[in-house]
């Protein structure tokens, strides 16, 4: 499972004209899910980017996580992390996970973030969506279940 996690002020998902999920201070989390991916992925995820700290402390440091900071997380599932760039100028997207699968795992990941305390946003799952956001810092970190265990 692979997230783009975004430090922002504010962020929201747009479908059909209308804002279906957004958030103020928080993180915006783009996921992918592989087709190797399980709920141990989802889970390993959401407690890394509950507990990343990407806050400024009252010294300016990165020390503070989303909880610290009463934050939220806006969830986007994003198939296309995992677009194979390594044959041609189209990408392939064999390795990632068949619709069915990936929503279940989109939808444990946004579980297993709320379990935690946070409040979660999402957008609407295989929805063509406009994300709008203001990345704070700019702040941007890549994190991959795959090299975790």
């Amino acid at each position: 499972m692979r997230a783009v996690v975004q430090r922002v002020s504010r962020a929201s998902v747009n479908v059909d004209g209308e804002i279906v999920g957004a958030i103020e201070r928080g993180l915006l989390v783009l996921l992918g899910v592989g087709q190797d991916d399980s709920e141990r992925d989802a889970e390993y995820l959401a407690e890394k980017i509950a507990g990343l700290r990407i806050f400024e402390d009252e010294n300016e440091k990165m020390n503070l996580s989303v909880q610290d900071v009463g934050g939220a997380v806006l969830a986007v599932s994003q198939f296309t992390l995992y677009g194979d760039l390594r044959k041609g100028k189209r990408p392939s997207f064999d390795a990632a996970a068949r619709p069915e699968r990936a929503k279940e795992l989109y939808e444990y990941f946004v579980a297993q973030v709320r379990g935690r305390g946070i409040r979660c946003e999402t957008g609407i799952f295989q929805a063509m969506m406009q994300v709008e956001l203001v990345n704070e810092g700019p702040v941007t970190i890549l994190a991959d279940s795959g090299k975790a265990f």
